[in-house]
């Protein structure tokens, strides 16, 4: 089998199980050669090595195994992380998330903030990256994505300004901080997710209750009794009635919702009111 006939061979074992079989069938075969895709152009008429390890790679992925557990690698913002099942796979939305987060974070000088749900370390590893001052302490109930964090963190080199610590929400962060960011399960249980999520990704990290924003809710509540100043959040596409009606309760300076890429209701971020940020 030729590298071109390997392709054709991907493309059509992939065809019911992705948007672009062609380009993931590339990427594989590439991961698999440790090469780019612009080799297997050059050598399209090169005999495939290992044809039948290239085989199980797609046979994963037409099982809808996801991409980057596949190949234990997630891009995402600036940088690849190392991922692994029991990891949340970071997602292009999130980068809204930092960047919001960083705007505050230069306006206010903030230094010391807390990230709930820290995942595979994406959102501390890049913001530790842009603000070498910043202090993070980093949360997660699960022992995996502390493991898979702690890999990422030190291979990035940003060990000094990211602590790990073993939490539910911010329950054993005891230290004063100006900001808390979260990307949190929010999804409702009875939500029908696709196969590549449902079948292989972290239920911790998807389901945020019944309803889907009760952890959002306790998340909220409990950094306003800390009297942190800001929050910032991701929430489901249809949450922002529900959270707007609950803020507009409890009370806060204000709450500002963001759109995703695809123009959904992504998120927010809260400033709560000063007499409760002492």
């Amino acid at each position: 089998m030729t590298i071109k006939e390997g392709l054709l061979w991907g493309k059509e074992a992939l065809k019911e199980v992705c948007e672009r079989p062609a380009f993931e069938a590339e990427l594989l075969l590439a991961y698999h050669l440790g090469q780019d895709r612009t080799y297997l152009m050059i050598h399209e008429n090169d005999t495939l090595p290992d044809v039948d390890q290239f085989q199980t790679l797609i046979q994963r992925r037409a099982a809808h195994e996801p991409y980057e557990y596949i190949v234990g690698s997630a891009s995402f913002y600036d940088i690849h992380l190392e991922v692994e099942e029991g990891v949340l796979i970071p997602r292009p939305e999130t980068e809204i998330l930092i960047d919001l987060v960083a705007e505050i974070i230069e306006k206010e000088k903030i230094t010391r903030i807390a990230e709930i749900g820290v995942g595979s370390g994406a959102i501390s590893i890049v913001l530790a990256r842009k603000f070498p001052q910043l202090r993070i302490i980093a949360t997660d109930i699960c022992e995996t994505p502390l493991k898979v964090a702690k890999k990422n963190i030190e291979r990035f080199g940003v060990g000094e300004q990211i602590e790990l610590r073993k939490s539910h929400l911010i329950d054993e962060v005891h230290e004063d901080l100006e900001l808390v960011v979260s990307n949190p399960p929010y999804i409702a249980e009875d939500f029908l997710l696709e196969s590549n999520v449902i079948d292989y990704e972290p239920k911790e990290a998807l389901f945020g209750g019944r309803i889907g924003d009760e952890l959002l809710k306790e998340i909220i509540l409990d950094v306003k009794h800390r009297g942190i100043p800001y929050l910032a959040c991701e929430m489901g596409y249809d949450q922002k009635e529900p959270i707007q009606a609950f803020v507009n309760e409890i009370g806060v300076e204000y709450i500002k919702f963001y759109k995703d890429l695809a123009q959904f209701d992504r998120g927010f971020v809260i400033k709560f009111k000063k007499s409760e940020s002492v």
